[in-house]
């Protein structure tokens, strides 16, 4: 398999380091912000909360965690496979073991909040030989430093459970302590009483933001109790592959920041993220205390067939095969579709209840319900039969919008593309009807076709990439036959993926929207369109991600994602750092400072290597200087443009903020003041666009809230219109082809 897309590595903070609230926000990529890319990657969906199971003691200690002779053997392999395959070619004396190390820590205690200075002391033994246990897989080194922060961790969630009811009512909140927000390049805490400061500081802190949230005292002792108490479950939830996949991730990361090591777990999401499909019963499910809940039925899926399960519904047991009798009065299922007998799910980490769940297709399971609208909370037994499940919602789709300049109206065909995704194993198998972004693209062209539209715009807003086959494939429809993309691996060998097929699917006009959050598979795409002069590529510089990753297995049922090569575009550029220039630049909401290859550590750099012959469909440069004059005409005046340099400017007053107060009175002042600065920003767009101005922020909940429990064709028909920079695209896209030569109508689809 080789996939051209950051899955999984970017870590971005969007500037919401609110006063009120903070901490950091994961990002995981396939670079997207949309949430819906974030559930595809932990499927049958994992969300990261989770519990103990019901029988287990909290008031016990955690038990110490052991490394196992498959991860030894796995580590082993990881590291030759480091060396040998890799693009950099680094033997393991040319690999920092400091900044292993410092990469480990990171991930385990990045705020410095848990190790205590004598701690990283003890470590100091393992940091020596670190290079030598990676060489003869001895993981126990690892294991006891991943250990030791469970330990800290544990101690952590006990101390804070101690102090809540001792705080909640006599607590000083008129003080002025502050609390640092980022403790990352702080020095390790010295001993236990500054430890025991620093988490009397972040409780006060915790119980300021929820009494800010008109929280009673009752209300914030109990959600803080619940916080703690599922702190501490996780961590008596922790498995041995919990400290393998941060280690080897740790290890992995100082070669580049897109090789990965998957547990099985993850490298079975990785695959159904890839072919957007999976087995099992097609529901969207999350940990909410100790229940594993529905939070969404996937329409066409097995579960939403069946009709029983609902969003809402808690399920607290399985078994595998048929619970019910096959006819009535005759008995329960027998024979191969029997049931095995429920197992309690209560308290069970939600990728364990999600590993009974899924199953093969064909084959029954049977779940253990308490309704959610049940006030009995007595369990109603339903059985679903399992089978494919297309996640169409990461599907390309298509709409047209109409676009109106100087009183010509114009039908645009607009392809949503979230991923460059294909089915493998369908692919392989022969399967007539697997999924892949250039079937689909090619399907939705035929229906543009039948709609006549005047041009074709390709959204790959939020694309993180994918399969590098299915990017030189889509480049394949749009031009003749000829190169898309040079791959070049660690030893300077070059190889050119090429797009054979002499027709040419669509030749009219042509227009990919991209942003920062662009990458990879898309920045591919993006790039050949603006080399070949075949399409105007607008909106903000992409992400800058230009290196290609093969997926190798390891022994222990897990996978390597090692970057063995780079891409370059035809015209010899990398997209490496760089990423792709648009042709006219829209502003960005995203910081090119804090999102984008060149903010990883370790990235591979930009370079170049010589140019590849092709043919050329138009020289766009002698329209661009009248292009970009009357994009920035409207810009100025256009009042969705205007928020967007407003709300940036607000984010980026409190994105630097290193210090919170301690201080109640001085921290809801501050809350106000910046409440106040974005209730006026939302105003003065809701007045330009002449809406009913809000009385306060929490009308803007209200009507977010109300667009949620809108019924899916109503979501659908906002989904439809068009944003802001999709009606500016159009609004360019109108200008180029009236500046071009009789531009025809879409050509009937071969």
């Amino acid at each position: 398999m080789i996939c051209a897309s950051p899955k999984g590595n970017l870590c971005a903070n969007l500037a919401n380091k609110q006063i009120i609230q903070h901490g950091v926000s994961l990002l995981m990529i396939f670079v997207s912000q949309r949430t819906r890319s974030l559930i595809l990657v932990l499927l049958l969906f994992v969300f990261t909360r989770s519990v103990i199971a019901a029988d287990q003691d909290l008031t016990k200690s955690v038990t110490a965690l052991q490394p196992d002779f498959q991860q030894a053997m796995a580590s082993v392999r990881l590291h030759n496979n480091l060396e040998r395959y890799h693009y950099r070619k680094l033997p393991m004396d040319q690999v920092s073991a400091d900044k292993i190390f410092e990469r480990y820590l990171e991930r385990l205690d990045p705020n410095r909040s848990f190790f205590l200075q004598s701690d990283i002391d003890d470590f100091q033994s393992f940091r020596k030989r670190l290079t030598e246990t990676l060489k003869t897989g001895d993981l126990r080194p690892a294991f006891d430093v991943y250990n030791r922060y469970r330990q800290r961790a544990e101690f952590r969630a006990r101390y804070m459970l101690d102090q809540i009811d001792k705080w909640i009512r006599k607590i000083d909140l008129t003080r002025n302590d502050e609390l640092v927000i980022d403790r990352k390049k702080l020095p390790w805490l010295k001993d236990q009483k500054e430890q025991q400061i620093l988490w009397d500081k972040q409780l006060k802190d915790s119980i300021i933001a929820l009494k800010l949230n008109n929280k009673t005292d009752d209300e914030v002792a109990d959600q803080l109790r619940r916080r703690n108490t599922n702190s501490l479950r996780r961590l008596h939830q922790s498995k041995d592959e919990d400290a393998f996949q941060i280690w080897m991730n740790a290890y992995a990361s100082v070669y580049d920041p897109h090789t990965q090591y998957f547990s099985p777990q993850t490298a079975e999401n990785f695959d159904i993220n890839m072919s957007l499909s999976l087995e099992g019963i097609g529901a969207v499910l999350q940990s909410e205390d100790e229940y594993t809940k529905v939070v969404s039925i996937i329409t066409g899926g097995p579960a939403e067939k069946a009709g029983d399960l609902k969003p809402g519904d808690k399920i607290v047991g399985v078994a595998q095969g048929r619970w019910k009798p096959k006819s009535k009065g005759k008995g329960k299922a027998k024979g191969k579709d029997a049931h095995q007998g429920f197992e309690d799910i209560v308290g069970l980490r939600l990728d364990d209840a999600v590993k009974l769940i899924r199953g093969k297709k064909g084959t029954w399971v049977s779940l253990e319900v308490i309704s959610g609208s049940s006030k009995s909370g007595i369990p109603k037994i339903y059985e679903i039969q399992r089978d494919k499940v297309k996640l169409e919602e990461q599907d390309a789709s298509s709409r047209i919008i109409d676009v109106t300049s100087h009183r010509v109206n114009k039908k645009i065909g607009v392809i949503e593309l979230p991923t460059f995704y294909i089915d493998f194993k369908g692919a392989q198998n022969g399967e007539a009807d697997y999924k892949s972004t250039t079937r689909d693209v090619k399907r939705l062209l035929n229906g543009f076709q039948k709609e006549r539209v005047d041009g074709v715009i390709i959204d790959l807003r939020g694309n993180g990439g994918g399969s590098l086959q299915e990017a030189n494939d889509l480049t394949g429809l749009f031009i003749h036959e000829g190169p898309t993309v040079v791959v070049r691996d660690g030893r300077g060998r070059t190889e050119r993926q090429s797009d054979t097929n002499s027709s040419q699917f669509y030749g009219g006009p042509l227009m990919v929207l991209v942003d920062r959050l662009s990458a990879s598979a898309s920045e591919i795409f993006a790039g050949a369109m603006q080399d070949y002069g075949r399409a105007l590529v607008v909106g903000s510089q992409t992400y800058g991600k230009g290196t290609v990753q093969t997926i190798q297995p390891l022994r222990n049922g897990g996978q390597l994602k090692l970057t063995m090569a780079k891409f370059y575009r035809i015209s010899g550029k990398s997209t490496q750092n760089k990423g792709v220039l648009p042709d006219i630049l829209f502003p960005s909401l995203y910081d090119g400072r804090d999102i984008g290859e060149n903010t990883l550590l370790d990235a591979l750099p930009w370079d170049t290597i010589a140019s590849v012959p092709h043919r050329s469909y138009g020289n766009l440069k002698p329209y661009l200087t009248k292009l970009k004059s009357a994009h920035d005409k409207r810009v100025e005046k256009n009042p969705d443009f205007i928020y967007l340099k407003e709300i940036k400017d607000y984010m980026s007053r409190y994105e630097n903020i290193e210090k919170v107060s301690l201080n109640e009175k001085t921290r809801k002042i501050q809350i106000e003041t910046m409440r106040s600065q974005r209730l006026a920003i939302e105003n003065r767009l809701r007045k330009a666009k002449g809406e009913p101005l809000l009385n306060n922020l929490d009308e803007l909940d209200e009507k977010a809230e109300e667009a949620k429990n809108k019924k899916d064709d109503e979501k659908q028909k906002e989904k439809d219109k068009p944003d802001a920079f999709m009606e500016e695209a159009g609004m360019i896209f109108m200008d180029f082809m009236d500046m071009t030569v009789k531009p025809k109508r879409m050509p009937a689809a071969a």
